[in-house]
């Protein structure tokens, strides 16, 4: 048997959440085939199997947080040969979606005959279950941990009658498989996942995926990054004047050009202006690192919540360039299947709020680290404001900069919304720093 354990990905990530499993025991699988859906906190991938075989246990569940080197999934070799090739291939790297490396099979050995077999140390007290492909199937489908079933087979093997008679005990007796008031269960039956609650009362469910990425991320920037906002407004007047003139060019060459490519023109220039803004804090070494390349992450709705997606190299892209490449990342990003790279490594993230729908208004944006800073923009809309002594309606951009507060000062704040405003206001003086 061969323990497939979680591959080391890369990008300083330990853990993934196990989404979903596209294969179940007793099913047959070729090198290569996808087998389950992981998400680490940088985007969503599937993992493909490092052999030919058969499916013989799942040990991840889904909704469970594995770390690298935790057994996922148990494969029987489809021939001692071929178990014994592609296992050892599998060590040197294992081709996940958009990941890349290295699964530790550090407790797996291999015989004269290419057998894999496991050197690990079985947990103490822990039994472990007898039971064919078919048998752990049925189990997995009820829900049910096989090593909890009483094998009655040739040497305490778990055969398919003793699954459908655990599962029917279990049925029978609702009463003891209620968790008492500290969550225990009766011996030897499953504990329900979700208490059942009374009419009108509460309902739970466990932060998991996407969401608890979110939460995780929010929580560092919040805990760890002394936050500060400014908030500021443009008159949009001549940025829509611009998009409507451009528009009818890119629509011939099969392009779909909103403001964000616009804005991402404008952010790069006052990054260059004010490189703070584009910097971020070494904590470890207490400095300041200036970045020279502009990766530009760009806040992406999805079902489950926010993902950043990131334009790589904004400043040497061209507006239709970088139009194209922003709705392909907003697409991959809602079918979530952006890449590490295309999900990581900005250094400085547009948060376009008014895209979001509802008012489209000011809001306080939460730093993506270790940035310094993170802009939101509202919806570009009329708003009534005062010219000249006159309340009249003009189309506004509401601007809310959250910054470092570490690096940046109130005055630096100020010199960038200023800036941008002024660029947004005038958006052909971006002609003069073109080449």
């Amino acid at each position: 048997m061969l323990e497939f354990r979680l591959p080391d990905v890369g990008e300083g990530i330990h853990e993934a959440e196990i989404l979903r499993w596209m294969v179940q025991p007793g099913d047959q699988v070729k090198i290569d085939q996808p087998m389950v859906e992981i998400q680490t906190d940088k985007s969503v991938a599937e993992i493909g199997s490092p052999i030919s075989g058969t499916v013989a246990e799942i040990r991840a569940r889904p909704g469970t947080i594995a770390h690298v080197g935790d057994i996922l999934i148990v494969l029987e070799p489809q021939s001692s040969t071929t178990g014994a090739k592609a296992a050892s291939a599998g060590a040197e790297g294992v081709r996940a979606g958009g990941l890349s490396g290295g699964a530790p099979l550090a407790a797996n050995e291999f015989t004269d005959e290419g057998r894999a077999v496991s050197t690990a140390s079985p947990t103490v007290g822990q039994r472990r279950a007898l039971a064919a492909p078919a048998a752990r199937k049925m189990a997995f489908e009820l829900g049910i941990d096989i090593d909890q079933v009483p094998g009655t087979g040739p040497g305490g093997r778990v055969t398919m009658e003793d699954v459908r008679s655990f599962a029917a005990r279990a049925k029978a007796a609702p009463e003891h498989a209620i968790a008492a008031t500290n969550g225990a269960a009766a011996p030897g039956v499953p504990a329900l996942s979700t208490p059942l609650t009374e009419p009108g009362g509460e309902q739970r469910e466990p932060l998991v995926g996407l969401r608890r990425r979110i939460a995780e991320r929010m929580e560092l920037a919040w805990r760890t990054i002394p936050h500060a906002t400014a908030f500021g407004e443009a008159d949009g007047a001549a940025l829509m004047a611009l998009r409507e003139e451009l528009k009818p060019q890119a629509e011939k060459q099969g392009i779909h050009l909103t403001y964000l490519p616009l804005l991402v023109k404008i952010v790069v220039q006052v990054l260059k202006e004010l490189p703070i803004f584009n910097a971020s804090l070494d904590e470890a070494r207490r400095e300041i690192v200036y970045k020279r390349f502009y990766h530009i992450g760009l806040a992406t709705d999805t079902p489950d919540g926010l993902l950043i997606s990131v334009v790589r190299d904004a400043d040497r892209r061209t507006l239709l360039d970088l139009a194209r490449e922003i709705n392909r990342l907003v697409e991959a990003g809602r079918a979530r299947k952006l890449t590490l790279q295309e999900s990581t490594g900005s250094t400085f993230t547009l948060n376009n709020v008014g895209s979001f729908g509802g008012s489209g208004g000011m809001g306080v944006p939460i730093i993506n680290p270790p940035e310094a800073a993170i802009l939101a923009v509202g919806a570009l809309r009329e708003r009534p404001v005062a010219r000249q002594g006159q309340i009249i309606a003009r189309p506004t951009l509401p601007l809310s900069l959250s910054f470092d507060h570490r690096l940046i000062d109130g005055a630096g704040s100020s010199a960038f919304l200023a800036r941008f405003q002024e660029l947004v206001e005038h958006p052909s003086l971006l002609l003069l720093n073109c080449y």
